[in-house]
């Protein structure tokens, strides 16, 4: 079992962002996991140009690190995001990524995965979360969880949001382990593929890729 932790904050060592997420991998890691930290400020991610040759090819005309991510992304059972909230949403650096995955939200390629989000904020941590868990869900992921840390509270709220994300680790490999049906969540992934589905049949002629690979699965 591989859980994939991916960092957007740009403060290396010093995140607190950082810290929340090796403590989910920690968790995860307990119970049994395998674990990957991955921080994409260190990174080369282009920002999508919308060519769409995504859609019709299943290959970026960008030639950077996105495609090795991307490859460790779509290879994990479980995902871990976390980014400070830089005004009211995720940083550049995490946006650069998640822009680049539209070929991922139209094919659905996360379906079976299991999620989990973390963030800090001065005094907001939740509008980068539900966020995140939002856009995962989109992507055909269930969400097992999300743990924020508002600085305001003071340094206590670091060390128990600490503590927090290290029980979502191991939820999140229970999860994973059991196949956790989120019931609401799975409704709301039945909307969301039929939509793509759609959406890649009017533009058959166009989206080759994404064609073929319903087509493949018989479109279920």
């Amino acid at each position: 079992m591989k859980v994939l932790g991916i960092c957007g904050s740009p403060h290396g060592s010093k995140s607190t962002t950082l810290r929340l997420l090796q403590s989910v991998l920690d968790g995860a890691k307990a119970s049994g996991a395998e674990v990957e930290l991955v921080d994409i400020c260190k990174l080369d991610i282009k920002f999508c140009n919308a060519c769409q040759v995504c859609f019709k090819k299943g290959k970026c005309v960008h030639r950077d690190d996105f495609q090795g991510l991307y490859e460790k992304i779509l290879a994990a059972d479980g995902l871990v995001w976390g980014s400070p909230n830089y005004f009211r949403s995720v940083t550049a650096q995490m946006k650069a990524l998640i822009d680049r995955m539209a070929d991922a939200v139209h094919c659905q390629l996360l379906r079976g995965k299991y999620c989990g989000s973390v963030a800090s904020g001065g005094s907001n941590s939740d509008e980068v979360t539900a966020y995140l868990d939002g856009l995962m869900v989109n992507f055909g992921a269930f969400v097992t969880g999300s743990v924020g840390a508002v600085m305001m509270q003071g340094p206590g709220a670091l060390e128990d949001a600490e503590k927090k994300a290290f029980q979502l680790g191991k939820s999140l490999v229970e999860d994973i382990g059991n196949k956790r049906d989120y019931v609401e969540q799975r409704k709301m992934h039945e909307g969301i593929a039929e939509h793509f589905k759609s959406l890649v049949k009017m533009n058959k002629d166009d989206w080759v890729h994404e064609y073929e690979h319903w087509s493949r699965l018989e479109w279920k």
